[in-house]
């Protein structure tokens, strides 16, 4: 059911109307099928509509991973992707699962199981569904290295017909040695294809030095897939990088922008990427030179080379973005902007050549962890969807959309 109406109801989310209309048409709340502690949703979307997923507690603190398809009919019915068994769930606010349109009829899934050392021993589950979500396929662990270590932060992209490529963190290196001594504390980044039936790809390591714990993103462009993610150098300097798979391998990995960035730990902020032909936005949160910033470039030539940045902050940014390509060219971004209990969550339409519209809010939000990280998508028909966490004991999912279509 569709609300046209930005009032607060104790039912639905209170979405903000804008009146810096960025040309995305009016907000509307759109009351999803979640439940009491629903947290951390993907978004995804193919022919038969948007797929919203989600993780989801029991009365018994059993979770689960679940999904809705949205059509032009309303909701679905929920379906149940996994549910934990003896091994289970790693629920984590910054790295969590998702369902993934790969094809027209097939969906894959992954979310995370812990391992038995504890801590940060888990390690990453793939299925396949052909039918929509209803049945899915014996789960499976694209990592082979064994390792009671941190395999996670996913990020999938359909490569071939039914065929999905998917790029994960490792950290395998900091394994412990025979003699008991633990490897480098050094996280890599790999690559491998799978798909509903077939034989999977080998495992492709694309960097063998990255940011501990910010997530990835990957997008299809006329040239092949690209990856996004945050590096890291000896010099501890953490910006965000592209590589590219050709017909001779993956590209070594370069900067979007030399920001600069040198910061001794992880920041949990990865980078968001959209393609459409040789064209690539790629969105991310930095902290150079001591200033928090939220930043936008634009690539013709398929990630090879971007524009200067363009910030898009409103002073004091928290991160967490996420990005889309629109038809016309330009992009949309989603952030979370404020702190303590002023955070919001803002969206803002930006042309290559930085021009920036008015940011739209989205809804009112904590920045804290429990807010996960929102998301968007642009479905066949135009309209934009976002997806977040909405903070609060219990969580709840919430979804709204914008009446529009945008070239």
């Amino acid at each position: 059911m569709f609300f046209r109406t930005c009032a607060f109801s104790l039912i639905l989310v209170s979405v903000a109307c804008s009146s810096n209309d960025p040309g995305l048409g009016q907000l509307e709340p759109l009351e999803a099928p979640t439940g009491e502690g629903s947290r951390w949703p993907a978004l995804s979307s193919d022919v038969d509509g948007v797929v919203l997923s989600w993780l989801e507690p029991d009365a018994a603190g059993t979770w689960s991973l679940l999904m809705a398809r949205l059509s032009d009919g309303g909701w679905g019915e929920v379906q149940t992707v996994a549910t934990e068994g003896d091994a289970p769930f790693f629920v984590n606010w910054a790295d969590f699962p998702a369902v993934w349109a790969v094809s027209p009829g097939v969906l894959a899934a992954h979310w995370l199981e812990r391992g038995t050392q504890g801590g940060y021993d888990y390690g990453v589950r793939v299925a396949f569904s052909s039918d929509g979500g209803a049945n899915w396929s014996e789960p499976w662990t694209p990592h082979e290295d064994g390792t009671p270590t941190e395999h996670g932060f996913v990020s999938m992209v359909p490569v071939s017909d039914g065929e999905v490529g998917m790029v994960w963190l490792d950290g395998r290196k900091s394994a412990k040695t025979e003699g008991g001594h633990g490897g480098p504390a050094e996280m890599t980044l790999r690559f491998r294809t799978a798909s509903l039936g077939g034989m999977p790809g080998p495992e492709v390591l694309l960097d063998e030095l990255i940011c501990d714990c910010c997530q990835t993103d990957a997008a299809m462009t006329s040239r092949g897939p690209i990856v996004v993610y945050r590096d890291r150098t000896r010099a501890e300097v953490r910006d965000i990088y592209l590589t590219r798979m050709g017909k001779d391998g993956w590209t070594t990995g370069h900067a979007v922008h030399d920001d600069g960035w040198v910061f001794p730990a992880c920041p949990v902020n990865g980078p968001a990427v959209a393609a459409a032909g040789e064209r690539v936005v790629v969105a991310w949160f930095t902290g150079a030179n001591d200033r928090a910033m939220v930043q936008v470039a634009f690539s013709d030539d398929a990630g090879d080379s971007f524009g200067p940045p363009i910030r898009v902050d409103l002073g004091n940014p928290l991160g967490r973005v996420d990005v889309l390509l629109l038809g016309d060219g330009s992009a949309l971004v989603s952030w979370i902007e404020g702190g303590g209990h002023d955070a919001e969550i803002l969206a803002q339409r930006v042309q290559a050549d930085g021009t920036v519209d008015q940011p739209m809010e989205v809804s009112p939000t904590s920045a804290g962890r429990d807010s996960g990280f929102p998301r968007m998508l642009q479905d066949a028909g135009g309209r934009i969807l976002f997806a977040w966490t909405e903070s609060g004991n219990p969580t709840r999912v919430r979804v709204a959309q914008t009446g529009a279509t945008t070239n």
